[in-house]
């Protein structure tokens, strides 16, 4: 495969034009799940130091979404004892899961002959595989990460096994909003170029 010939331009057109949704910003209309595996065949082709490939997923959609959305509920019980404990809040962490229609349980699975950190960048490049991938198809997504969708409760429900260490979810669908603009502060200020030996 010659690479020379593609259009650069294209690949970065595809990486300034990635974004993240929130979930008001999702349709829970259902979606092909051939899309899904299509974004999850991007992730699956990220690079890995000693080609660990560390990642691993669960693909939730459809009905199935309750077994996660009761899994948010108790991991806000847990998280929440006593005093701290809200209701609201509880039914808003089951009820989430149904503002978008699919799911995926993000799973780190290192291996431990390699630095943790080797395995945290290869894991967190698949995930931007599967961003990457899922901008291209018009689809919106995000990875969330907060203290419900991390517990070690979900990570058990998801069928994680204690190796294995749940960094959240990667939610996709429909987008029911235009497409955002990006904005990134300048290069110059993040760069500083080298060409002479000191």
């Amino acid at each position: 495969m010659n690479l020379i010939d593609r259009d650069p331009a294209v690949l970065l057109d595809a990486i300034r034009n990635r974004r993240s949704f929130s979930l008001k910003e999702v349709s829970p209309e259902p979606i092909d799940l051939a899309l899904v595996a299509q974004i999850l065949e991007a992730a699956n082709w990220a690079p890995s130091h000693g080609k660990t490939e560390p990642w691993r997923f669960v693909v939730y959609s459809g009905p199935a979404r309750a077994t996660i959305g009761a899994a948010f509920g108790q991991a806000y019980r847990l998280l929440n004892p006593g005093d701290r404990y809200n209701p609201g809040a509880e039914d808003s962490q089951r009820e989430r899961v149904w503002k978008a229609p699919v799911w995926i349980a993000l799973g780190m699975e290192p291996d431990p002959k390699r630095p943790e950190w080797e395995e945290l960048v290869a894991f967190g490049s698949a995930v931007q595989n599967a961003h990457l991938m899922a901008s291209a198809l018009g689809l919106a997504s995000k990875w969330t990460s907060g203290s419900c969708a991390t517990h070690p409760h979900v990570a058990g429900v998801v069928g994680f096994a204690p190796g294995v260490q749940l960094f959240g979810f990667f939610y996709v669908g429909r987008p029911a909003v235009p497409w955002p603009d990006g904005a990134r502060r300048p290069l110059a200020d993040k760069v500083r170029w080298v060409s002479e030996a000191s």
